[in-house]
């Protein structure tokens, strides 16, 4: 009995040993299963990543999307140069650039370009001969032909009067530009006259105080007119005019604009060394004579300071003309010397 008790029994512990092998055999097999599992899950994860690397270059865009910004904002930038580069181009230009208007003047018994006015019309007639000399035949046989120089016996004779509406007749022309001068410099007046201030002018050119020429010339209110004021009185304003550098620009004033009369106001002929400097230099003298004022042998006396091969004319200055209202105005002469 014992010994079929003992059989059972080890039959028993057979049997037990025999299922915890086949429990641990399929627990392997299971194992090995889910590891297999989880190594397909794992092959089938891979291509994922790729997908990470393709949206890694919009991550990049997106990174490279904000320089893009910067670099949209640099224009914005860029006009904070572009004043600076704008205030360098015409601030040396336009700042320098002297405008004189001369609407006042027009309408205070001057040449005017409105209305038709006797005293444009008694410059009119001055002006044809002025012309005539500057571009006629006669030009050939001057010396600076388009260069006139309008003086006078005396002072208070008229002449800086006459040197400004001259000079307003002649921009009236369609073809022709003027440049008045204001070389008397001893008494200069053009820029009183026309009630303008000004800082620099020829003297201070002459002197090296100004480089560039271009600086003392001032525009106006007429495209075809400009005005170069007289500057400061200098001692030394004879030998100033009697320079080279002035040589110079008198010839620059002559040939560098083929339809460019000069006009220069200049001084009194009389007991002024200044005004037979400048008669070396132009190719034309207006002299001013204020009717009932210069003898005659004093305006001989005048002339004779004058370049004998120059053209000559003479404006009869406030010559009193009656009408039947007895009324008078003033009247103009030009004519030759000869």
């Amino acid at each position: 009995m014992n010994t079929i008790e003992k059989a059972l029994q080890k039959n028993k512990a057979m049997q037990s040993e025999a299922q915890e092998k086949d429990k641990s055999t399929l627990e392997a097999a299971q194992e090995k299963a889910n590891e297999m599992q989880e190594q397909k899950q794992a092959s089938v994860k891979q291509p994922a990543e790729p997908i990470k690397e393709e949206k890694a270059p919009q991550a990049s865009e997106a990174v490279k999307q904000p320089s893009a910004e910067k670099v949209a904002a640099s224009p914005k930038s860029a006009p904070t140069k572009a004043p600076t580069a704008a205030k360098k181009e015409p601030s040396p230009n336009n700042q320098k650039k002297k405008f004189i208007a001369l609407n006042n003047i027009q309408k205070e018994g001057f040449v005017s370009n409105i209305g038709r006015h006797t005293i444009n019309e008694e410059y009119r007639a001055i002006k044809r001969k002025v012309l005539s000399n500057a571009f006629g035949p006669l030009a050939k046989t001057l010396n600076n032909a388009n260069i006139v120089m309008v003086t006078s016996p005396n002072p208070n004779e008229g002449k800086t009067f006459t040197a400004i509406n001259l000079a307003l007749s002649i921009a009236l022309e369609q073809d022709k530009t003027v440049l008045l001068v204001d070389a008397d410099v001893l008494r200069p007046s053009v820029m009183k006259t026309i009630d303008h201030p000004f800082e620099n002018g020829l003297m201070e050119y002459l002197l090296g105080e100004i480089d560039d020429l271009s600086e003392v010339i001032h525009h106006t209110t007429l495209d075809t007119l400009r005005i170069i004021p007289a500057g400061k009185s200098h001692h030394l304003s004879t030998e100033l005019l009697a320079s080279e550098k002035m040589l110079e620009s008198v010839s620059e004033f002559a040939h560098r604009y083929p339809d460019r009369v000069v006009i220069i106001d200049s001084p009194p002929l009389l007991g002024i060394n200044e005004t037979a400097i400048l008669a070396n230099l132009a190719g034309q003298a207006v002299v001013v004579v204020q009717e009932g004022k210069t003898a005659l042998n004093r305006l001989s006396q005048a002339v004779d300071h004058l370049n004998p091969d120059m053209a000559k004319g003479f404006v009869i200055n406030k010559a009193k003309q009656g009408g039947n209202n007895g009324a008078g105005y003033y009247g103009y002469y030009y004519g030759s010397d000869e």
